[in-house]
C-alpha cells in the first residue's frame, strides 16, 4: 500500500470517528433535551397533584364551612320563633294586662257606685241611681228595669233611657225574654251584637234581680253606647253585681216605702183615737 493510499484511508477513520462522535453529541443532546422535558412534565405532574390536594382539602372546607352556615341558619330560625313567641307572649300579657285594668277599674267604680245605692232607701233614688250606674260603668244606652208584681205574676217597667216607658208591655211570666229570665231565674246574653235598630222584644242583655232565688225584677239592655261584637267576661261580671246589688236596694227601698205607709196609717189610726 503506497503512502498516500495509506494516508487517504487514515482520513477517511477520521472521518469516520468525527460522523460517530457527531451522532453521539447528538444523541447527547436529545437525552438532555427529552430528560429537561420529563422533568418539566414531572413537575408539572407535582404541581397538579399539589392543586389536586389543595382543591380537595378546599372542597372539604367548603363543605365544611356549608354545614357550619346551615347549623347557624337553623339556630337562627329557632331564636327568631323564640323571639316571635316571646313577642307574642308579651303582646298577650300587655293586652291582658289593659283588660285587667280596665276590669279593675270598672269594679272599683262599681263598689264605690254601690255605696252611692245603699245610702238611700227612696224607691225613686234608688231606681235613678241604677239607671245612672247603668249608663256610666255598663254603657247603656237604652234600657229598662222591670219590677214583678207578685200578686198579678207581671213584669211592668218602672224606670229606663232611650225608650219611652209607655211602649214597653207588660209582660207575664214566661212571656218574651224578660218573662222567661224572671222565671227561671237565669241571665239571657244575645251571642252576637249587631248595630241593627233596638227591638224591646229583642234585648242585648237580660238579667234578672235577684234576692238568693227570688226574683224582683229584670234588667233588659237594648242598645249600648259603644259598639261591640261580643260580651266580655268582664260585661257578665259587672251585670251580675250590679243585678245583685240593685235586686237588694230596691228590695229594701220597697220594704222601706212599705213599713213607711203603714206606719203612716197606724199614726193616723192613733191620732183619730187620741183624739
Amino acid at each position: 500500500m503506497t503512502e498516500k493510499e495509506k494516508q487517504s484511508k487514515v482520513t477517511q477513520r477520521a472521518e469516520d470517528f468525527l460522523q460517530v462522535f457527531k451522532k453521539g453529541a447528538e444523541f447527547t443532546q436529545q437525552l438532555l433535551r427529552e430528560n429537561e422535558r420529563l422533568r418539566f412534565q414531572l413537575v408539572q405532574l407535582e404541581e397538579q397533584g399539589r392543586l389536586a390536594s389543595c382543591a380537595e382539602q378546599a372542597m372539604r372546607e367548603v363543605e365544611s364551612l356549608k354545614s357550619q352556615v346551615a347549623d347557624l341558619e337553623r339556630e337562627k330560625q329557632e331564636i327568631l320563633q323564640r323571639i316571635d313567641r316571646v313577642e307574642a307572649e308579651n303582646i298577650d300579657f300587655a293586652n291582658r294586662y289593659v283588660e285587667i285594668e280596665a276590669e279593675n277599674s270598672s269594679l272599683a267604680n262599681l263598689y264605690i257606685a254601690t255605696y252611692q245605692l245603699h245610702s238611700t232607701l227612696d224607691f225613686r233614688d234608688v231606681l235613678k241611681i241604677i239607671s245612672e250606674i247603668i249608663i256610666n260603668l255598663i254603657g247603656g244606652e237604652e234600657f229598662a228595669i222591670f219590677l214583678l208584681d207578685e200578686n198579678s205574676g207581671t213584669l211592668q217597667a218602672m224606670a229606663g233611657e232611650g225608650i219611652d216607658l209607655r211602649h214597653f208591655p207588660v209582660y207575664s211570666l214566661g212571656e218574651g225574654i224578660a218573662g222567661g229570665v224572671a222565671r227561671s231565674g237565669e241571665s239571657f246574653f244575645a251571642e252576637v251584637l249587631d248595630a241593627a235598630p233596638s227591638d224591646i222584644d229583642a234585648p242585648l242583655a237580660c238579667i234578672p234581680l235577684k234576692i238568693k232565688d227570688r226574683v224582683i225584677g229584670v234588667l233588659a239592655v237594648y242598645k249600648l253606647f259603644v259598639q261591640k261584637p261580643r260580651f266580655g267576661d268582664i260585661d257578665y261580671e259587672l251585670f251580675t253585681l250590679l243585678a245583685g246589688h240593685a235586686a237588694t236596694a230596691i228590695f229594701a227601698s220597697k220594704l222601706y216605702s212599705e213599713s213607711e205607709r203603714k206606719l203612716t196609717t197606724i199614726q193616723g189610726f192613733l191620732d183619730l183615737l187620741t183624739k
